[in-house]
């Protein structure tokens, strides 16, 4: 699947849970904070890329002050994203942590989102809404 996307033109910002430590809300709560789990994340693999997912525009801010490499807008409305791109570009943080979009995308949407100037869109669909497709190969003549 991963391999569909790279072939179709799409880019794998991870391969596997090895390559990159990725923070979600889960590993928020447990944390207390937003820099709580950067700071767990940094000390358990300070090597490895630290991709941060939040859900409030409030925990942008604490992501993008507290540094990592780049930071998941989840299920965030136009207007919520609009503001966040204005967030990550503004004086303090000058557009250096990148910002990808998640959640809820879908191909009809994405002239939209890249219209507000993310860095990047992730779309779970490619890998994840698939239909297997049913393929047979019948070699020689058909039987008499």
């Amino acid at each position: 699947q991963k391999y569909a996307v790279r072939a179709g033109g799409g880019a794998n910002h991870r391969i596997g849970l090895y390559d990159a430590v990725m923070l979600k809300e889960n590993h928020i709560r447990v944390a207390g904070s937003v820099a709580g789990a950067i700071a767990a994340a940094r000390a358990a693999q300070p090597a490895l890329p630290l991709i941060v997912e939040v859900e409030t525009l409030e925990q942008l801010a604490e992501a993008l002050a507290t540094g990592c490499d780049r930071v998941l807008i989840d299920d965030f409305t136009p207007e919520q994203r609009r503001e966040a791109v204005r967030i990550a570009r503004a004086a303090p943080f000058d557009g250096r942590i990148p910002l990808e979009v998640s959640g809820g995308v879908d191909l009809a949407g994405l002239r939209a989102i890249a219209a507000d100037g993310v860095d990047f869109i992730s779309i779970g669909g490619l890998t994840k809404h698939l239909r297997a497709i049913d393929l047979s190969m019948k070699l020689g003549p058909p039987p008499g």
